[in-house]
């Protein structure tokens, strides 16, 4: 019986535990909130609140019986909290085959718009970008100490229905930043679901890394004036990444320009995009 634990049962880990539902997974995961728990278990799953601090011994015993472990929340200033406080009990679980850490390209730092792969050295210049290296070096230690296999999968911006330039544009959300020379990726929801699906092959013991992405980098003004065209809305006026109304996370998205190639992920893991640029998601999300 194979059994996926996820900290942070949320939108990404969602989309793959309701494939592996289907195909007679046994799913549990973790939430911030009890609300979010109780939306957990309605979809069918076992749910634990983790706060980020406190160690849970019904946690502990559940990734005593799992298969797969998941890593979906972010690192804080003290690190990753799931290898913090959980790290032991996944080191010491004899079921586990599998450890999967959704990381981000943000750890490649700024190419100034040129290609960087896995092969490309981290130099991240984000406070972000550093504590997402932090947690992946984390992973990387406990995983080669203990026999785990370890994949970690770097992500751009993710989007899909509920999370796109469409339905900020139906909201009246959108906002256009242009800065000249910006490029960057991005993915949608379901291929992380396919990519990640496809990365259980690499069990046994190792570390492998992958970068989810499309297939087309852009600018990112791009994308909203193109979910302003398939909808028909005026486009919003453009605007600078300095705008005081952006958030400083929002601002530190334009501290680097790249272009992230997905070669390694369509070759070694044989998978085929859904979505391979942002025209395919944004007009299926419009559609739907």
């Amino acid at each position: 019986m194979k059994h996926l634990f996820c900290f942070g049962l949320g939108y990404c880990a969602g989309v793959l535990s309701s494939r592996l539902k289907e195909q007679g997974w046994t799913i549990s995961g973790t939430a911030t909130t009890n609300d979010n728990a109780s939306t957990i278990r309605r979809d069918g799953y076992q749910a634990f609140v983790f706060d980020g601090g406190t160690h849970d011994g019904t946690v502990a015993e559940a990734l005593r019986s799992a298969t797969h472990v998941l890593i979906s929340i972010p690192p804080d200033g003290d690190g990753d909290p799931a290898l913090n406080i959980y790290g032991a009990d996944i080191a010491l679980s004899p079921s586990i085959e599998w450890i999967g850490y959704y990381s981000s390209v943000s750890v490649y730092g700024d190419s100034k718009g040129e290609w960087v792969d896995e092969k490309t050295v981290p130099q991240p210049v984000t406070e972000r970008g550093m504590r997402r290296l932090k947690a992946e070096q984390g992973w990387t230690e406990l995983a080669r100490a203990n026999g785990k296999a370890l994949v970690i999968l770097r992500l751009p911006g993710i989007y899909g229905p509920g999370r796109s330039a469409i339905d900020q544009l139906r909201a009246g959300k959108a906002r256009r930043i242009f800065k000249p020379g910006q490029v960057t990726n991005r993915v949608h929801v379901e291929d992380i679901a396919t990519a990640t699906g496809a990365a259980f092959q690499h069990t046994g013991g190792g570390v492998n890394i992958f970068n989810v992405t499309d297939d087309l980098p852009a600018p990112p003004q791009d994308v909203i004036a193109y979910g302003a065209e398939i909808l028909g809305v005026p486009c919003p006026p453009a605007t600078d990444p300095t705008d005081a109304s952006l958030s400083p996370m929002a601002r530190s998205f334009y501290a680097e320009s790249k272009k992230v190639s997905n070669a390694r992920m369509k070759n070694e893991l044989g998978i085929k995009l859904a979505y391979p640029t942002y025209f395919e998601g944004l007009k299926a999300i419009a559609q739907s």
